[in-house]
């Protein structure tokens, strides 16, 4: 099984990446939240807000 992290950015639809240590998570959350924006302003999208977002986690436990 291989480890790492994932970081979803729910603000920005499709910002997704990995790293495989928090920190290098962090980094790269940073570098394609600045990468998804200059993309959304080139091709004139709009800029999303956290207006109105409700986030909700759910956790379980899975049985081997």
């Amino acid at each position: 099984m291989e480890g790492g992290y994932t970081v979803l950015v729910l603000s920005l639809l499709g910002c997704i990446t990995y790293g495989d240590t928090i920190e290098e998570a962090i980094e790269m959350a940073k570098e394609a939240i600045e990468l998804h924006m200059e993309s959304l302003k080139k091709h004139g999208d709009e800029i999303p807000t956290e207006e109105g977002m409700l986030v909700y986690t759910l956790a379980v436990e899975a049985h081997a």
